[in-house]
């Protein structure tokens, strides 16, 4: 069973068509039919014809039999002595003259037979041998198949046996049966000490078998010719229904689906078979109307959203452009005074600083004065910041591209902040090779190392220590600052660079981070923090492309 559905597999995945498939498929599957019925068939009627030889060898053995007993029960017959016939020397009286000086020889049963025989055999129909192991005629001495069933019949182990077997060139079926001794064969055999019952002898009867053979044979090359033809035209008709009944609708069927697939308009057709192709091809008519009808009210739907979300997109642009133009103008507005109260701070302060020693109230006044310029330096690092973004936002943000020093410029940046880190008793350690320069916009990474640098020395304990590095890679440079703060929370650092978003109410405006990120990105670059959260320290890295992109 593995082994059909193996080769029905190895079968269906040829490369030929349908039809061809089904054809060879078919007369595969109807010669071996038909090569097993006739191959039984043809066995059948083999054995029929061994059944009718055995029949007739019975016949003839019946006949023989009955021959014999007639010719014993009168004594023997007697025919008239001619010169070619000598008399029978085993009989006592084996010949006789009548009164007109006539001679006849008497024959016996076994005589009888024998001569028969004879004539049979020259007559080519069959022949037939009487034989026995006690013998009186040495001519009737038994061959091997006889003597093999003598014995066997005087064992009493069977009561007859047949055999095919070839003679020269020919074969011959061969029937052998037991003579039994009766009360007319004691006249002649009483001396030998048999009783009546006993076994005399056997006789075999022989028949040619080439002319059943050969009507075998005969039979063979009709049924061979007959199941060809029979397969042939099967498989014409066959073919032809399977290519109009099932090909043809199958064809249009296809050629319906590719049209169908390249857009076509018109309607699909159906092909009228009455079965169940004619539904299948209905059935996809239908799914091609309705997929039709759903495309096109599709379309008519996404012309209808695609419109509505022009003019949403429309208005909020200009909703954009009436924002970016508010904030500008604002922003503009918020720094022009802001810059010049910073200036009137600064100037009182100066003065302030003049007169502590020799007015008293002075200092209070210096304080107040210092909250004042404080919150007016971070209003307008709010006003920058929030440029910046909104420049970003817009596309607006230009960058001037130029050759940068990278180490120097981190040199640059830690002394502008030397003074802050004094006061905290911090340290950097910068690791970096020499001469390691990109392509970048110097005032917007400086602006970037500002604000990181800026955020760690923040977050770091006093008597701590911030590590620069700068690698290489490839095409690319990647600047990290790690320091030794209290880390920072894993959904924190989902949202860190996001606007307005900080960790602590302390430092900062939100945007520096924001901005970070997108003057970074302008440059093809990335961004990223790496914190465990629970364990001391953060690292804030960014990677710029070593050529402008």
């Amino acid at each position: 069973m593995q082994t059909l559905r193996h080769l029905l597999r190895e079968f269906r995945a040829l490369k030929i068509s349908l039809s061809l498939k089904f054809v060879i498929g078919t007369a595969m599957v109807l010669t071996i039919a038909m090569s097993i019925s006739t191959y039984l068939i043809l066995e059948k009627d083999k054995n029929l014809v061994i059944e009718q030889l055995d029949m007739q060898a019975k016949t003839l053995f019946t006949q023989i039999v009955l021959t014999r007993r007639w010719i014993a029960d009168h004594g023997g017959i007697f025919i008239e002595k001619v010169p070619w016939k000598k008399p029978n020397p085993y009989l006592s009286e084996p010949e006789v003259e009548d009164v007109s000086g006539r001679k006849y020889l008497k024959e016996s049963p076994a005589m009888v037979t024998k001569e028969l025989s004879e004539y049979a055999k020259k007559a080519g129909a069959y022949w037939f041998n009487i034989t026995s192991l006690k013998l009186i005629n040495p001519r009737n001495a038994p061959d091997e198949f006889e003597k093999t069933a003598l014995i066997a019949f005087e064992s009493d182990k069977i009561k007859e046996s047949s055999v095919t077997v070839k003679i020269g060139p020919s074969y011959f079926y061969r029937y052998i049966a037991p003579l039994y001794i009766e009360a007319p064969c004691l006249k002649c055999h009483a001396h030998q000490g048999y009783k009546v019952g006993d076994v005399r002898g056997a006789i075999s009867v022989s028949i040619p078998m080439d002319y059943a053979f050969s009507m075998i044979d005969s039979e063979k090359k009709t049924m061979l010719l007959t199941s060809a033809a029979t397969i042939s035209i099967l498989m014409i008709v066959l073919f032809i229904m399977m290519k109009e009944l099932v090909l043809r609708p199958v064809h249009q069927l296809k050629m319906s689906m590719k049209d169908f697939s390249k857009g076509a308009e018109t309607e699909i057709p159906v092909t009228r078979t009455g079965d169940e192709l004619e539904d299948l091809n209905r059935a996809f008519a239908g799914m091609s109307r309705s997929l039709r009808e759903y495309h096109t009210d599709l379309e008519n739907k996404i012309q209808s959203a695609t419109k509505s979300l022009e003019e949403a997109n429309a208005r909020l642009m200009e909703l954009n452009e009436k924002k970016s133009d508010f904030i500008a103008k604002i922003s503009h507005e918020l720094r022009t005074p802001l810059t010049s109260i910073k200036g009137a701070m600064d100037y009182i302060t100066t003065k302030l600083t003049m007169l502590s020693g020799t007015h008293s109230g002075t200092d209070e006044l210096q304080d107040f004065f210092d909250v004042i310029r404080n919150n007016a330096d971070r209003l307008i690092r709010m006003v920058n910041d929030t440029l910046d973004i909104e420049r970003i936002e817009s596309g607006m943000f230009e960058l001037e591209f130029s050759e940068l020093d990278m180490l120097s410029l981190i040199k640059e940046v830690i002394t502008g902040v030397q003074s802050i880190t004094s006061r905290k008793k911090i340290t950097f350690k910068v690791t970096s090779n020499p001469n390691i320069s990109v392509y970048a916009d110097e005032d917007r990474i400086r602006q970037v190392l500002i604000n990181l640098i800026s955020n760690a020395i923040n977050y770091s304990p006093e008597e701590s220590e911030i590590h620069i590095s700068v690698t290489e890679a490839q095409e690319k440079l990647t600047i990290s600052i790690k320091d030794e703060g209290p880390g920072i929370p894993a959904e924190v650092q989902k949202k860190i660079f996001d606007k307005f978003y900080t960790i602590s109410k302390r430092h900062g405006t939100g945007l520096g981070l924001a901005i970070c990120k997108g003057i970074i990105e302008a440059h093809h670059g990335g961004i990223d923090v790496a914190s465990s959260g629970n364990v001391k320290g953060s690292t804030f890295y960014f990677t710029l492309p070593k050529r402008r992109q």
